[in-house]
């Protein structure tokens, strides 16, 4: 009888993830721009144009993951390869031709390596899962999305809590390099060709209504945390006047997600997750509002509003993606493709953030660490704060008319 899988390992794999994926649109536009000088438009160009990649680059990793069932693990290990070396590259090397280019260069292989293994996990887990019980779907996404979250918080504050090291970029790409090898070996038996096999592909997942809805769902509710991750280091410097606070804060916003994300699953087994969805969107929604009302020195409120959008943001990590893992056990239980077009929706919300946001901020006069006019600190605000709100708005409207079988409960068929 096989065994349970290994719910530390998803947990560790999963932080691996996290610490490349959000934190490094946090940093890497930042380190390019103080430290090289590339221009914040520019940096935007290379964002969309990787994203646009991804139109065709995520959905074939979702194939390839298919095909690649039988040497997943195999796969799995030339991908963590390839992540810990783009970091390494991104981070701990100075750049050997153009800045800009070798921002490219390493933004491709570590985002690639990053779709291809996330795919890699959630396909696992969708016939991972059902060893784990009733409750395993909403089970396996507690532990994977609580360690994602962690990741994320570790990530996000690692650079600022070396930064008396003399090279905080550098040793967190060592760092990282570790992580991956200790989350290398902890799901060194899980990569397993079990669950269904079948080659329905995207078209197989596209043609589902709810699948579709999901989706969009997942994307609508993504872009106003790529919005918030594109601008917060910004906002706190120039709107906040709080330098040296962006780590503190950024690690209270990810220590609440992580904090919360268990207590979510844990209502959504009993109310559902799609009540407890809305929810936490009705209090993103609430936080960001409140941003509006800031301005130089209050950062104790900002504190607050971090604690309250992290709280939301447990639910997007822990409920979102069971609902989806749920649904593709019935319309395609092998999954690669399905969590292709996932992995795509993810990233595509952080690169269509960075492309309108950033060259947005370039033309009305916006300098990182620099003095700029009261006009461009003002729009920085209601970008930071009013754009995520519309967006949740539409979030709430598409997940509350989807019809959800069996009131949205994912361990339920």
């Amino acid at each position: 009888m096989p065994l349970a899988p290994s719910r530390p390992g998803y947990a560790v794999f999963a932080a691996m993830l996290a610490a490349a994926g959000l934190p490094i649109y946090i940093h890497a536009p930042k380190v390019y721009v103080d430290e090289f000088g590339v221009g914040l438009t520019a940096l935007a160009g290379v964002l969309f144009a990787l994203r646009l990649f991804d139109v065709v680059q995520d959905p074939a990793l979702g194939w390839l993951a298919q095909r690649l069932r039988a040497r997943r693990g195999l796969a799995v290990a030339v991908g963590v390869a390839v992540l810990a070396g783009s970091m390494l590259g991104l981070f701990a090397v100075e750049p050997p031709i153009a800045p800009l280019w070798w921002f490219a260069l390493m933004m491709t292989g570590l985002f690639s390596a990053f779709s291809f293994l996330t795919i890699c996990m959630y396909a696992q887990g969708v016939a991972a899962a059902p060893r784990l019980g009733a409750q395993g779907y909403l089970g396996l996404a507690a532990w994977r999305e609580t360690g994602a979250l962690l990741g994320v918080c570790v990530a996000a504050v690692a650079p600022t809590a070396l930064d008396a090291t003399g090279d905080p970029y550098g040793n967190f790409a060592l760092g990282f390099a570790l992580v991956c090898l200790s989350a290398l070996w902890l799901m060194r038996r899980e990569w397993t060709a079990e669950g269904a096999v079948g080659t329905s592909g995207f078209r197989t997942v596209l043609s589902d209504a709810i699948a579709r809805r999901l989706l969009l769902v997942a994307l609508m509710n993504a872009a106003p945390v790529a919005v918030s991750s594109t601008l917060f280091l910004f906002y706190v410097e120039s709107v906040l006047a709080a330098p040296g606070w962006e780590g503190p804060l950024l690690l209270l916003f990810f220590l609440a997600a992580a904090g919360t994300a268990p207590i979510w699953t844990r209502l959504a087994r009993r109310f559902g997750p799609r009540p407890m969805l809305l929810a936490a969107m009705a209090l993103a929604i609430a936080s960001f509002s409140l941003v509006l009302t800031l301005g130089h020195g209050d950062t104790t409120a900002f504190a607050l509003i971090c604690l309250a959008s992290g709280a939301a943001l447990g639910a997007d990590f822990a409920l979102l993606p069971a609902l989806f893992a749920r649904r593709m056990e019935t319309v395609a239980p092998e999954a690669g493709a399905a969590f292709g077009l996932w992995a795509f929706v993810s990233k595509a919300s952080l690169a269509l953030a960075a492309v309108v946001l950033l060259p947005t901020l370039d033309a009305a006069g916006f300098t990182s660490g620099g003095e700029n006019t009261q006009g461009a600190l003002d729009l920085l605000t209601y970008l930071y704060a009013v754009v995520p709100c519309v967006l949740k708005l539409g979030a709430m409207a598409v997940l509350a008319t989807t019809p959800l079988p069996d009131g949205g409960h994912p361990e339920t068929s």
